[in-house]
């Protein structure tokens, strides 16, 4: 992946302030709250109830070299997903407000709650960030056996990304309206939820083809970096290696086929219009 010389990604760099303990919300909570996420769903309704009432002790500590560097590619991505959505939504005759990026280790506050590295990288609809904790990229590598490169990055955050874009165009309130119905099924809302995963891999692919129109950012062997990250995380993948057999009713994030398929046809189309996942699932 190629740099440039793009800075100012609204990125707001925690990692310095360390991970002191978090005063206000149990580790219950926080429990349950993981589990919500990892099944697809939206923690902030558990994690709510405590946003703006714990607060987190921290202690200061420099940044090295490396991680200066890993925010200042951060960044650039950053600046690359404000240009690139702002150039798409004027496009179809809309305007586009960037989301805050927040890095931070271990533990941050949100207003979805308290984020979590275990959680994965995220985005809180509530506030309109994107949170990552960098060590993610490591269980990627490790546990989920993808080859992890600086584009790897670029494609989770364009897919976080995805999920802001999802939450201006109304998706996220439609979703969680329907969510809080209670008239389906929770294979229903399953299909629900991975028809929202494949639709931010979409848009991630529409950003990807987007934004190496504009800068020239790609290098050999870059989408394929994405596309092994979106087929590691994928659901089929993540049970083999877990209990050893696949259930696709429970599936929440689409499999690794299917996120594969999406993420290259929103590279292939490079048009937003071309997304429609919920259509294709839900019949």
């Amino acid at each position: 992946m190629k740099w440039t010389d793009d800075r100012g990604g609204n990125v707001e760099d925690r990692r310095g302030l360390g991970s002191g303990a978090v005063v206000g919300g149990g580790l219950g909570t926080l429990i349950i709250a993981a589990i919500i996420f990892f099944l697809g769903g939206d923690p902030s309704s558990i994690l709510s109830s405590g946003s703006g009432v714990g607060s987190q002790r921290t202690e200061q500590r420099e940044l090295t070299e490396n991680d200066k560097k890993i925010g200042e590619m951060v960044d650039m991505m950053g600046k690359w997903n404000i240009l690139t959505w702002d150039q798409v939504f004027k496009q179809n005759g809309m305007n586009y407000t960037l989301p805050k990026i927040i890095l931070f280790t271990e533990t941050t506050q949100s207003q979805c709650g308290t984020a979590q590295s275990a959680m994965g990288p995220f985005y809180c609809p509530a506030d309109q960030s994107v949170y990552m904790d960098m060590t993610f990229f490591n269980e990627l590598q490790q546990r989920f056996g993808a080859k992890v490169t600086e584009f790897t990055v670029a494609y989770v955050l364009a897919h976080e990304v995805g999920h802001h874009v999802q939450t201006l165009l109304g998706t996220t309130q439609k979703i969680d309206q329907l969510r809080r119905s209670g008239r389906y099924s929770e294979e229903q809302l399953n299909k629900v939820s991975v028809a929202t995963e494949l639709q931010a891999d979409f848009y991630a692919g529409v950003w990807a083809k987007q934004t190496d129109s504009r800068e020239h950012i790609l290098e050999p062997g870059d989408i394929q970096s994405a596309i092994e990250a979106a087929e590691a995380v994928g659901d089929d993948n993540i049970q083999k290696r877990s209990q050893g057999y696949v259930n696709q009713e429970s599936f929440t994030h689409g499999s690794s086929a299917q996120r594969k398929e999406w993420f290259m046809k929103g590279y292939d189309t490079g048009d937003m219009k071309q997304g429609d996942t919920f259509n294709e699932l839900l019949k």
